[in-house]
């Protein structure tokens, strides 16, 4: 007997265009529903919807136009930092000053406290369906490791099967100023076994362009990959993604660059920006926004409503083919007050602040695509043989996306994770069993 939270089809299942092949038929407007078939939670295969009189024998639900998209990614967060707002007094607006309550509260910090709340976050980020998050932790001192960066590798090793758990030291410019400290803080965060990167601070306030080169001359070196927070600021002189982007071409660099934020590229003038956003479409770069932390920390002051939004050029980095990821950043700590570990969340909030169309067809594969966080080629989630790492939103409708998300079905490997399947989804076993339906690769 199959348990009714591990299905072995998954019947009428309306999913992204971006996941579908170009020859998928339609139904009027609208992408056919999908027969998605599963073997011992992975996928066999995805078809159109079959109108078959017969039910495939095994545990079957009938989802009924429900939307169905893979397993989340989370690429951008600060684990360390997660739930520390409610120890704080008053936090001085925008990014300098979160920084700076920030500096004052990490004193205290402990591996227990540490553990606690990044474990919470973690469980919360399992719940939304995520199954990759990448977390940057603070790296202040150039001989020392933080306390956080051997607690989130611990975690990481915890969490192996049900999130796979990326971390980044985030090191500030200015200790890259010397190259032998570069190689030397690169070949510690390489020696730290896997899941770690290089990464760094980009601002204007310690703007540096040798400094940047000795990162990513450290980061080739050592063979680490490169995540940045880059000109998270509206000042329109900033140079960090430009200057990055020169530098990767310049240095034949091999590796894979995430460069979040980029909130500056709003800021400067439109030839300026576009032919950035040119040279990062020729550079192994993706980019990662934050529009729930940007909208908060960008044009911040006390007792004035803020009039620019600080979201990066979204739809402009979308149309040259850079790969453009959606994600939470901070939670509940002096750099946003709010937060959840949802990437829907932060999506919603993309939606509104930057005037994304389609947030379901198009934009939802900006919390999915796994693959822009590393090298290699391009590889769409949910192929035949993969895990049958899926969500189910049992209220949303393509259309009002992401609307009515917070009700939904996580499914990892198949098994039911998180959440509670309809009754109505249930569908009796057919016996004998069928023979198997034709199906068409999504490949």
């Amino acid at each position: 007997m199959h348990a009714s939270n591990t299905p072995d089809h998954l019947l009428r299942a309306r999913l992204p265009r971006w996941l579908l092949p170009r020859q998928w038929p339609t139904q009027g407007s609208q992408p056919a529903l999908a027969d998605v078939h599963l073997v011992q939670g992975r996928i066999e295969s995805i078809a159109p919807h079959s109108t078959a009189p017969s039910t495939p024998a095994g545990a079957t639900w009938d989802l009924a136009g429900a939307l169905v998209l893979p397993g989340l990614v989370d690429a951008h967060t600060h684990l360390d930092k997660a739930f520390t707002l409610p120890r704080m007094g008053t936090v001085k607006p925008g990014l300098l000053g979160a920084i700076e309550a920030m500096m004052v509260d990490r004193q205290g910090w402990t591996e227990a406290d540490i553990r606690a709340r990044a474990s919470r976050a973690l469980q919360w980020a399992c719940e939304a369906g995520t199954v990759h998050l990448r977390t940057h932790c603070d790296w202040w001192e150039p001989d020392a490791q933080p306390l956080a960066w051997n607690v989130l590798r611990a975690l990481a090793h915890e969490w192996t099967g049900r999130l796979l758990l990326e971390r980044v030291a985030l090191i500030p410019l200015h200790l890259y100023t010397e190259r032998a400290t570069a190689m030397r803080l690169a070949a510690t965060v390489a020696d730290s076994g896997p899941g770690a990167l290089l990464g760094g601070f980009v601002h204007s306030t310690n703007w540096d362009a040798q400094a940047l080169r000795h990162l990513f001359e450290a980061a080739q070196h050592h063979g680490l990959n490169v995540d940045l927070h880059v000109d998270e600021e509206l000042h329109p002189g900033a140079q960090g993604l430009a200057t990055t982007a020169a530098l990767l071409k310049e240095l034949r660099f091999d590796g894979h660059v995430v460069c979040g934020h980029t909130c500056a590229l709003a800021a400067q003038d439109e030839a300026t920006a576009l032919a950035t956003l040119d040279a990062v479409a020729q550079s192994p770069i993706t980019l990662v926004t934050l529009p729930i932390t940007n909208l908060l920390l960008q044009d911040a002051v006390t007792g004035r409503t803020p009039r620019r939004r600080g979201i990066t050029l979204i739809k402009e980095a979308h149309a040259r083919g850079i790969p453009v990821l959606v994600a939470s950043d901070n939670i509940q700590d002096p750099f946003c007050p709010v937060g959840s570990l949802d990437p829907l969340e932060a999506l919603a909030t993309g939606v509104l602040a930057a005037q994304l169309d389609a947030p379901f067809d198009r934009w939802s594969e900006a919390l999915c695509r796994s693959d822009w966080l590393r090298c290699g080629p391009d590889a769409l989630p949910l192929q035949p043989g993969m895990a049958a790492d899926l969500i189910v939103f049992q209220q949303a409708d393509g259309w009002g996306f992401p609307s009515r998300t917070q009700q939904r079905v996580v499914l990892r490997n198949g098994r039911v994770t998180s959440g509670h399947a309809s009754a109505a989804w249930h569908m009796a076993n057919a016996t004998p069993a069928p023979s198997p339906l034709p199906a068409r690769s999504l490949a």
